[in-house]
C-alpha cells in the first residue's frame, strides 16, 4: 500500500472519530450500558477492557493462596473459581449501575423523547431479569466448582498422608537397619520439607501416646 493511501486513511479514521462521541443523554447511556450486560458475562473474556488486570490478578491470588491447588487439574478448579467469582462481582457492579442510569433518567424525562426514556425503562426490567439469570447461573456453576474441588483435594490428601506414612515405615525399617532409604526409586515424590514435617508430627504423636500411657497406667 502506497504511503498516500496510508495518509488518506489515517485523516479519513480521525475525522470520523470526531463523531464518535458516544451516548450524551441518560438514556442512550442506559442503552449503552447493556453492551456491558450482553458481553461481559457470557463471553470468554475474563477481563474486560474497562476493567483493571492487575486487580484481576490479586484476585486470582487470593484463591490459589487459600487453596494451594496442586496439579493441572486442581489449578484449572481454581482458575475456574476466581473466573466466575470475578464475574458474579461483576454482575453485582452491573446490577448496581443499572439501578442507578434507571434513577438518573426518571428524574430528568426531558434528557430525550418520552419514547425513548420510555424505551430504557423497559429495557431495565428486562436487562434486570437476564442479570439475575446469568447471577444465578454463574452462582450455581461456582458451587459446583468448589464442591468439585474439595472433593478432589480431600481424595488428594487422603492418599498423600496413606503413602507418607507408608514411606515413613519403610525409612524406619532402614535406620533399624543402619541404612539410608531413598524414596525416589519406588516412586515416592515428596519433598524433603515434607518429609521432615511427617516424621516431626509422627514423633509428636508418639509422645503424646506415650504421655497417655503413661498418665493411665
Amino acid at each position: 500500500m502506497s504511503t498516500s493511501s496510508e495518509t488518506n486513511r489515517a485523516e479519513t479514521n480521525r475525522n470520523n472519530a470526531q463523531y464518535s462521541t458516544g451516548p450524551k443523554t441518560e438514556a442512550g447511556k442506559w442503552r449503552s450500558s447493556l453492551n456491558a450486560l450482553r458481553h461481559g458475562l457470557t463471553g470468554q473474556i475474563v477481563v474486560m477492557p474497562q476493567e483493571d488486570m492487575t486487580a484481576y490478578r490479586a484476585h486470582l491470588k487470593t484463591f490459589t493462596d487459600e487453596y494451594h491447588p496442586k496439579g493441572a487439574t486442581e489449578a484449572q478448579l481454581v482458575q475456574s473459581l476466581a473466573d466466575t467469582s470475578w464475574r458474579l462481582n461483576r454482575a453485582a457492579a452491573l446490577e448496581a449501575n443499572l439501578y442507578t442510569l434507571a434513577a438518573s433518567v426518571e428524574k430528568d424525562p426531558l434528557t430525550e423523547a418520552p419514547g425513548e426514556v420510555q424505551a430504557a425503562l423497559e429495557s431495565q426490567a428486562k436487562a434486570l431479569m437476564i442479570l439475575s439469570l446469568h447471577s444465578q447461573r454463574l452462582s450455581r456453576q461456582f458451587e459446583r466448582t468448589i464442591t468439585q474441588l474439595r472433593h478432589l483435594q480431600e481424595t488428594r490428601r487422603v492418599e498423600e498422608t496413606l503413602q507418607l506414612n507408608r514411606l515413613l515405615d519403610i525409612m524406619e525399617m532402614y535406620r533399624s537397619k543402619g541404612k539410608t532409604y531413598d524414596p525416589k526409586p519406588d516412586g515416592f515424590v515428596f519433598t524433603e520439607q515434607e518429609i521432615k514435617q511427617s516424621i516431626q508430627s509422627r514423633t509428636r504423636q508418639n509422645l503424646a501416646l506415650q504421655a497417655y500411657q503413661t498418665a493411665a497406667a
